[in-house]
């Protein structure tokens, strides 16, 4: 038998969620894997790919999702392009590039499970991707115990109503904020199997990587009313758990790439104002309109408030503005259709963030050490407003857009002379010197592993390589004696 030359195994493949939220932190991941000497390729559907391809240098590979260009891409319709159409084109990328043996590790965003499958099939290593809050991945991996317990349905429905703590020292969540409690009741029940179901492989996975930190006040249990604690599903796989940082390229940090045309004019209008006098607003990428009424009360507010104010909104989200409101507060407000965000929270004229508490924008207001007023929408923004009002104390949660409302808010967030404190020690926690020493150091961990998983697959492979020998020769032999004796019956 002849010798099998280990290859140096570079590629990297990365399979984001088609969305702003968790393209960005999948590409930083990837700007770190470059920094480590692999080659990370990211698997984009094509609509995202003409919009990022030109402001990044990590190699991208479009593949199509089945929708026509001009077609939502609401939750539902992602799901199905997800299922039905990227496994076949991720498996045929796969093999391409794994020809050589140069694919260390697939990493997975775990809203895109069908792609762990190919990545078994394949016989690539493959790492799950959570670009969320890790109390976040706890809550919805504990599904199957909050079931087992009664506190939800098999359907997922709520059980036991009104705010609890459904993981032990998490904040309390009202039961009807649960991730997957969005829309109408079909809708409700159709998340819940996507989760259920992603949950259930990514029971497959060696390694999970979670854009998160160690919150102190998460641990691995679920505490129901009768307080018996439940064994969470996931404890065997210790998740690896580090902020990804800063987009970084060989000429240094580069800009987060926008799915959407930036409106940088909004950065010569911060210019002029008053350092901490703008309240900035802005409610994501990838949330439904909060309602014309409420679009209407806010803008109002906004108004009557006689603050410089900056709002993100979005062409389809202006349905619910006074007619003539953009000219009318022209000179104390200005409203983009999209911003550079990191850009906006970091200009000295911003002193508070009115947010819907999205995981990306709350790290960036973290970063950028500015206070906030939330408005949770969806999803997990429920239980991150409920860390950063409950457990950080870095923000206040408002429930409505009242004039009285916001006000409060403000008063309460603006005059809190403790709160740039625990701002700042946040941050350090998460992001300064230190923080950033562990999160290098966790990510060589992770790489040290793939390597060593690697290196153990050879011996593996060259004694199933060996073992098919032996009995290919058994095979060829019987045959020749079966034929040698065969004429003399």
């Amino acid at each position: 038998m002849g010798n099998i030359k280990a290859t140096r195994r570079s590629k990297i493949i990365l399979v984001p969620y088609p969305a702003q939220g968790h393209v960005t932190p999948m590409l930083k991941l990837a700007s770190a894997f470059l920094s480590h000497g692999f080659d990370p390729v990211m698997i984009v559907p094509e609509f995202i790919h003409r919009r990022i391809i030109s402001s990044i240098e990590i190699s991208c590979v479009s593949v199509p999702d089945g929708l026509q260009m001009d077609a939502p891409r609401d939750f539902f319709a992602n799901e199905k392009a997800i299922e039905s159409c990227l496994p076949i084109h991720l498996k045929g990328i796969v093999h391409r590039l794994d020809e050589d043996g140069e694919v260390a590790c697939m990493v997975v965003d775990l809203l895109v499970s069908s792609a762990i499958e190919v990545g078994h099939r394949c016989g690539v290593p493959v790492a799950g991707f959570w670009p969320a809050m890790l109390a976040t991945y706890q809550l919805v991996s504990a599904i199957p115990d909050m079931t087992r317990v009664g506190l939800i349905s098999d359907n997922g429905n709520p059980q036991v109503f009104g705010p609890a703590k459904f993981l032990h020292n998490q904040p309390l969540l009202s039961s009807e904020k649960l991730p997957w409690l969005i829309g109408c009741p079909s809708a409700r029940k159709a998340r819940f199997k996507f989760w259920t179901r992603t949950m259930e492989r990514s029971k497959s996975l060696q390694w999970l990587l979670v854009n998160s930190f160690l919150e102190d006040s998460v641990d691995d249990h679920v505490k129901p009313q009768n307080g018996a604690l439940l064994n969470n599903h996931s404890r065997n796989r210790q998740p690896v758990v580090f902020p990804v940082g800063p987009l970084r390229s060989k000429h240094g940090t580069l800009k987060n790439p926008s799915f959407w045309l930036e409106d940088t004019s909004c950065l010569q209008w911060l210019d002029k104002q008053n350092p901490g006098s703008v309240i900035y607003v802005s409610f994501g990428s990838w949330v439904s309109p909060i309602g014309e009424g409420k679009m209407t009360g806010l803008a109002l507010t906004l108004e009557a408030l006689g603050r410089p104010f900056m709002w993100v909104l979005g062409d389809g989200w202006r349905k619910g503005l006074p007619a003539g409101y953009i000219d009318r507060v022209s000179k104390q407000g200005k409203v983009v259709s999209w911003a550079p965000q990191m850009e906006v929270l970091q200009h000295k004229a911003v002193g508070c963030y009115l947010t819907h508490c999205g995981w990306n924008s709350t790290m960036e207001a973290i970063q950028c050490q500015k206070r906030l007023l939330c408005y949770p929408v969806a999803g997990d923004q429920f239980l991150n407003c409920g860390y950063i009002v409950q457990k950080w104390r870095i923000g206040v949660q408002i429930n409505e857009f009242g004039l009285k409302d916001i006000e409060e808010g403000l008063k309460t967030v603006m005059e809190d002379n403790e709160m740039g404190c625990r701002l700042k020690t946040l941050y350090e926690k998460t992001m300064g010197e230190e923080a950033s020493s562990k999160t290098r150091s966790t990510l060589t961990e992770f790489i040290d592993d793939i390597q060593r998983t690697d290196e153990s697959a050879i011996p593996l492979a060259l004694e199933i390589l060996s073992s098919l020998l032996n009995a290919l020769r058994f095979f060829m032999t019987s045959l020749i004696w079966i034929i040698w004796i065969g004429p003399r019956f």
